[in-house]
């Protein structure tokens, strides 16, 4: 199975996590990739959309080896096996998930979390665009059951299938597209991967906001926020809504309209 992007693989698990008819549902992406999915499966159904910001643990001697997963409230996830074979003693998880901490919390702010919906009581959806280690998906689900949500479901268009029963000892449910016992990396299912900056995804989740104020002009959708710096950058951005440039569909078997863009 190949995606053409993650608003296509988004369009994709929208027809399933529609057939669960879930009641009044949250939508929330893992920032960044699982933003667009995210807010597809959330037009699909109906429901309000957000992000639920999950940060890796990386080991000691290599960052992007995932010793576990922890979120903005701390809510943490550990793999005990990797953290021990990889040398990370209590000090330095303590050290690390204080940090990624803290970097969670910056970028939900960033994200607005504000304007996150209310989960307490509600049944939640929460996607990624895919699964490879498990982390930062098993901390996000943790963190909206610590949020007291009646109920969590995990959606993602793609994982390999020892991640994805991991994963269904978290979640109430689990909604997993294509199984792939060969995945080594998400990015194998896609053809357009490349990564999204902090402003397109707000962007992203303005745009979506908009739509939903326009369909209900009686609700409140908040838009102006505090001026949060983006990462890897001195200057302070506010985002832009640009609704008919990010959101504008594309037809199955048309490559997306791709832009060029400094990195």
């Amino acid at each position: 199975m190949l995606f053409l992007d993650r608003r296509e693989a988004g369009q994709r698990l929208a027809v399933v996590v529609k057939e669960r008819g879930l009641a009044s549902p949250v939508v929330l992406g893992i920032p960044g990739g699982g933003v667009p999915v995210a807010i597809e499966v959330a037009r699909a159904i109906g429901g309000e959309a957000g992000v639920v910001v999950a940060r890796k643990l990386g080991a000691p001697a290599n960052p992007e080896l995932a010793i576990g997963a922890t979120t903005s409230t701390g809510v943490t996830y550990m793999n005990t096996a990797v953290a021990a074979a990889a040398g990370a003693d209590e000090r330095y998880i303590a050290t690390e998930r204080e940090r990624q901490v803290r970097e969670a919390r910056r970028r939900e702010k960033l994200f607005d979390s504000h304007r996150r919906p209310r989960v307490e009581g509600r049944a939640v959806v929460v996607v990624d665009d895919g699964l490879a280690t498990g982390a930062t998906a098993i901390a996000a689900v943790r963190a909206m059951k610590a949020a007291a949500a009646a109920r969590v479901v995990l959606a993602v268009p793609v994982g390999p299938p020892q991640i994805v029963d991991l994963l269904r000892l978290e979640a109430d449910e689990v909604i997993c597209l294509y199984e792939d016992p060969g995945l080594w990396a998400v990015g194998q299912f896609y053809v357009d991967f490349d990564p999204l900056s902090d402003a397109e995804v707000r962007e992203m989740l303005d745009a979506y906001a908009a739509t939903l104020a326009a369909a209900d002009p009686g609700g409140r959708v908040e838009f102006e926020r505090s001026e949060v710096p983006l990462a890897g950058t001195a200057r302070r951005h506010r985002a832009r809504r640009r609704s008919t440039v990010r959101l504008a569909p594309h037809s199955a078997g048309q490559a997306p309209k791709r832009e060029e863009r400094s990195r």
